[in-house]
Order: C-alpha cells, then structure tokens, then sequence
C-alpha cells in the first residue's frame, strides 16, 4: 500500500502535542521518521511532509479516525451518512438533563485517552485487560469506547478547523448515549400535523378556548374528505398537541391568535422600563381618566336621582408618582380634562415641563394639541402660526401621546390599580371589575334598591372620600415603583418635598380663565355670527362681514360671543344674542345643544312619516328595490368641515387693554333694544 505524507502541523495535532514538539522530535531523531519535501504552492520555502507510517500508534489511528470523518459513515445505499448525534447538541442542555452520565463519561473517556497514550513495554492486550476492568466493561467494550474517542477528537479538529472554537468535549459525549427522542410521533405523518397544527391554531377555532375533543372531531372529518383509511387516535393526537404546546413561542401564539394583535402586545410584549429618577419634579406629567368600578348617585337638573360610576381625571408626576389635579364627572370631556390640567398646576406651583397623554379625544384633540390629531407627533409646522393648543399656551414646552391600546407607557394605569385594590373595594355599592377579560370579579349589587334607599354617596362625598384616600394612604405609604429605582424617598410625598422641582412660573389668572373659554373661528355674514344655530350680532361687526373672525364662548353661559381679529389678536367686540337674552342671563352651551337635540328628533320622525306616506302602494306591499342612480332635486355642496381655532398671547393681551376702556357696550345696546321688544309685545297682548 502506497505510503501516505501529512504536513508537519497535522502531524502535531494527532500525536497529541505543539507544532515546534514535533518538529523538534524529528530534528533529533530524524531516522524515525520519513519525511520528504514539496514546493508550496504561493512559493517560498519548500513544505516538510512526513509520512503516517512514522507516526506512532496513538498517531496513526488519530489519522484513520480523521479519514473516517472526511469520508463520512455510509449508509446501505453507498451514500455518505449524517455526522454524529454530538456534532449538533446544545452541550448544555444536555448537561442539564444528563449531568451524572456526561460527568461519568467524561472520567471514561481520560481513562481511554491513557489507554490510547500508551506506548510502553508491557503488552497492549494486559493494559487493555487492566483498563476494562477499571471502566467496568469488556476489552471488546474498551475497543469500541477507543475507536469513539478517536472518530470524536477527529470531528473536535475539524470543527475547530472550521471555526476556531474547541470542541473537546465531543469525546465525552462520545461514550454516552445518545437521548432518546421523546418527541417521535412516528405514527403521526408530516401531513397529518400540519393538519392539527392548522386547526388548533386557526384563528376562529382558538377564540373558543376548545378542546382536544373538538380538535379531534375536526381532524376526523378532514381524514374523512382525504380519504385516509387509518389515522392516529385521540390520545395520540393529544399527546402531540401537548408537544407541540411546549414549545417555547405556542402558547404566545395561540394567544395571539384568540385574542389578537392588540391583547397580545398588551399581555405577551416584553416592554422596556424607562428610568424616571433622572427627571425633576413637575417636569414629565401624564395624564389619565379611570372608571371606578363602584356607583354614586348624582343629581339631574328637574331632580331626579340617578346611579352612574365615577370618572376620575388626574395627572401624575413621573418622578414623584403623586397624583395631582383630581376631578371627578360622570364623564371625561375636553373642558373637564384643561380644568384638571389648570387644578394640577396651582396644586404643584408650576407649569409642567413636558406633558403625556391618553390617545382618548379628550385629551388629545385640535383644541389641546393645536393640530390635527392625525398627526402622531408634535410638529410646529403642523400648528396654526398663533394657535399652539392649550396645554403649550398654558406653558408647557412639549407634548406626547399615548399610541392607541398600548398603555404602559403610563404609570398612572398601574396607580388606577391601587385605588381599585386599596379603594374602590372598601365601598358598599363596588360591583367588581366590569371589563370582560374578568368576569369572574362581578359581583352581583341590586344597586336602583341602593339608590331607592339613599345608601349611594353623592358625587361630591365620593370625591372627598378620594382625597381623603390619596392624602392618608397613597401619598404616604411605600410606592414599589420608587423601591425598585433605588430612590432614597420611597413615599410619594416625601420625594416631592426632597427631590429638585422644575419651575415654570404660572400664568396670570383672567388669561387661564380666557383659555378655559372654548375657542372657534366664524365667518361673519351681514347679519352677524350663527354659531349653535343661534345668530349673535354686535354693531363692530359691520366692519368684518364676509370675514373670518376668532371666537370664545363660555360653556355655562352662551348669551355672548367675544369675537378677535384673526391678524392681530385684538378683541372686536363681544357679540350678544337677543333670542338667548330673552331665556334669561345664562344659558348653558348643554342646554341649548340638548333643545336641538330634540327639535332633530322631531324632525326627523315626522321625516319619517312623510316617507311612508309618500311611498307608492307596491312597494308597500313587497319588499323595496334597491336603487342606483336616483334623481336628487337639491343642488349645492356638502357642508364644510368648521375649523377649530386656539387662543394666542395676544388676544389675552387685547383683552387686558380692552378692560381699561368701556365695557359691555354691544351687551348695553342689545339689552336696550331687546327691553324696547319686550314693550311691544307687553302692548300687543294687552
């Protein structure tokens, strides 16, 4: 047989020892060895190769296990087989479940690398003999653990080859065995799983919360429409959904797929922590509104008696985690949420740095952005050149919002979480939980006999309760929030009093009372401003017909409009409706919307009657066509959409000059005319 050379390097590595020992070796002993040269194939000097017939025994087979690794084992066919189980486990997974077996194999296999190492004058069938019996196994048995350890550290070299990482733990795994696979199934085709995979995680099937019962009964049925005579049983098919429901993603996605894409992020995304002790006080707030789960009895305007839940508006401090600026309503609006803001600032003595919101409409709208809420973030180059939106006309520098159904970026929903815990259960009236996810947490209250009997606190004993809650429990108990930040204060209140506040003066109070008026635009016609389908006219306005103009109003009393120019902010005049007047000095922006209200409805049931009347005798009697193309007799455009406007500086500072001047002018013009009406009419019906 044709003798084989090897480079001097590989040489090395299967005796077992450094490149410049063997080398050495040779150079002193160069008549063991034969060796001959080879020109490199990039030139320089020629490449030394030494022959395998040279290398000792323990080199000699390294070199024919490493040839068995190249090759690869073969299967009956001829072909080359998959390489050993070992090649590709997780070592230390398998360490994990097997640790005495790899721990005993790895004693194995040094004592089978001594036996491969020994080169002495006694015999090799005595020192095998020896060596079996330490092992507890057959000299055959030994054979076969050398031949695994060899074929092992070939697979070591070559993998380190590949990557430069060691491997030497191949031989240990080497001599144990190879684990079971648990997860077989071979009765189970690939076809056949898919199929249980598809239904179990199919999206309306997952809904229900079924079984492996129903599964089964569909797995059946679609046996049946392929036509397959024999298929796995109902405990096989369980025991591969319990598999396959091990694996680390299933259950997220059987989560995912019952609930949806919004539960899933709410419940399974990992989320980031921000870190808040960097912030001073008052310079990041957000803000919230919470339903209490508990009822509360409140007054109609004729005096009837009613049960609603609260809704609490409040803002928290991020730093301190105080909740500031609490009112509660039967429901949130826009005006509730500014005179939360309003009640949070004179609370803290300042005006917040940055502010975070709810996604709801009623914080986040034209009116306090000052753009359109469309627009995700806070651009400059959205907002109106004057109008910034209340919450930077009241000082704020910034402003962010909450993405829609992804709250936890507010940690005032974690604190609507204590009250429910530590608050909301103390109550008589609490009814548990009422969101579907816990249904489980209803409790059953008879609550119209609770309100019949006058066991409900009113709205206003309710809110003084809360205060009374958040002054004696929350501010002064240990927040986990500020335990985990490692803060030195882990009270709310004692971290406001110690840690450095953000000062922001606040404004004068007559511009926040301007800025609590609702704020518009309106075009004025030659007959003054229709807003709430009431006209208000003023003699200043002759001068701005067909002409845009600012507006505010007063939500409790609509009787006047206070009407700017759009240019330079100064006030015009304050536009006065004789009609509302008349009703007498206040009427509510609620009142007048809920009379037209019903005068719609009205309308449009006699709408409806006139339909009917109108319809012809067949299609009476059958069911009606449906029709395209209909003859439409009215001519004119949809109507435009009314733009939303905020106050400016100054409009404030026209406002401060005007109050130097006559006041109420158009008010004292129209109160004369309409007290000139009321003498007519005296004098007609006598």
């Amino acid at each position: 047989m044709q003798d084989v050379y090897i480079t001097l390097e590989e040489a090395a590595q299967f005796e077992g020892m450094k490149y410049i020992t063997f080398y050495k070796r040779i150079t002193r002993n160069p008549e063991q060895y034969a060796t001959k040269t080879q020109a490199r194939e990039n030139g320089g000097k020629d490449q030394v190769l030494v022959s395998v017939s040279s290398l000792s025994a323990k080199g000699r087979k390294a070199w024919r296990a490493s040839q068995r690794t190249e090759v690869g084992a073969t299967t009956s066919s001829g072909e080359p087989g998959p390489p050993p189980w070992y090649v590709s486990v997780d070592i230390n997974a398998y360490i994990e479940q097997h640790q005495q077996a790899y721990y005993e194999a790895v004693e194995a296999a040094n004592q089978v690398q001594a036996f491969i190492d020994y080169a002495g004058p006694e015999k090799r069938s005595d020192v095998a003999a020896r060596a079996a019996v330490r092992l507890g196994i057959s000299p055959q048995s030994l054979y076969r653990y050398q031949a695994a350890v060899l074929e092992a550290d070939a697979w070591a070299r070559r993998q380190e080859a590949a990557d430069g990482k060691n491997y030497g733990y191949f031989r240990a795994l080497a001599l144990c065995r190879k684990p079971r696979d648990k997860d077989g199934f071979p009765s189970l085709t690939a076809e056949q799983r898919a199929i249980i995979e598809n239904i179990w995680f199919d999206k309306g099937f997952s809904k229900n919360k079924p079984s492996v019962a129903m599964l089964y009964v569909d797995f059946e049925k679609e046996a049946a429409r392929r036509g397959w005579t024999e298929y796995p049983s109902e405990k096989t098919v369980g025991r591969y959904l319990k598999c396959v429901m091990e694996l680390p993603a299933a259950e997220s996605a059987l989560y995912l797929s019952a609930k949806g894409e919004k539960a899933w992020e709410n419940a399974m995304q990992i989320k980031c922590k921000r870190d808040a002790t960097t912030l001073e006080v008052m310079e990041y707030v957000v803000a919230d509104a919470h339903t209490f789960d508990v009822w509360v009895e409140i007054a109609a305007p004729n005096g009837k008696k009613r049960a609603i839940r609260p809704v609490l508006v409040a803002w928290m401090d991020m730093r301190t985690r105080r909740i500031l600026g609490c009112i509660v309503c039967e429901h949130s609006n826009t005006q509730i949420v500014e005179d939360s803001f309003i009640k949070m600032c004179y609370e803290a003595g300042s005006v917040p740095k940055y502010v975070h919101t709810d996604n709801g409409r009623d914080f986040a709208n034209a009116e306090t952005l000052g753009q359109d809420r469309k627009i995700r973030a806070m651009e400059l180059s959205a907002m109106d050149s004057e109008l910034k939106g209340f919450y930077k006309a009241m000082g704020a520098k910034g402003w962010s919002r909450s993405l829609p159904y992804k709250p936890w970026d507010k940690a005032i929903e974690r604190a609507f979480g204590t009250f429910c815990r530590r608050y909301s259960r103390k109550f008589a009236s609490y009814t548990g939980t009422l969101t579907a996810s816990r249904t489980a947490d209803k409790i059953e209250k008879d609550i119209p006999k609770m309100l019949d009997r006058g066991e409900l606190l009113t709205l206003e004993e309710f809110h003084e309760t809360l205060q009374a809650f958040l002054r004696e429990y929350y501010d002064t108990h240990k927040h986990r929030g500020l335990s985990d930040a490692k803060e030195k204060w882990i009270t709310p209140l004692s971290l406001w009093e110690h840690a450095p506040h953000y000062e922001h003066a606040l404004p004068p109070r007559d511009f926040v009372v301007m800025l609590r008026m609702k704020p518009g635009r309106a075009k004025v016609s030659a007959q003054g401003i229709t807003r709430f389908k009431t006209l208000y006219t003023a003699p200043e306005l002759s001068f701005y017909v067909d002409k845009w103009v600012n507006i505010r109003w007063d939500v409790e009393d609509i009787t006047r409009l206070y009407v700017y120019n759009t240019k330079t902010g100064a006030k015009i005049c304050e536009a006065t409706s004789a009609e509302l007047l008349q009703f007498g000095d206040h009427v509510s922006q609620v009142a007048l919307e809920k009379l037209h209200r019903e005068k719609n409805r009205n309308k449009a049931a006699v709408r409806e009657f006139l339909a009917d009347m109108r319809t012809p005798p067949e299609l009476r009697t059958g069911a009606e066509n449906p029709v395209a193309g209909k003859l439409d007799l009215l001519i004119g455009h949809a109507p435009r959409s009314k733009v939303v406007a905020l106050p400016v500086d100054k409009e404030y500072r026209s406002e401060a000059a005007a109050r130097g001047r006559k006041e109420d002018a158009g008010g004292e013009f129209l109160t004369a005319k309409a007290e000139g009406v009321l003498k007519q009419l005296k004098a007609m019906g006598e």
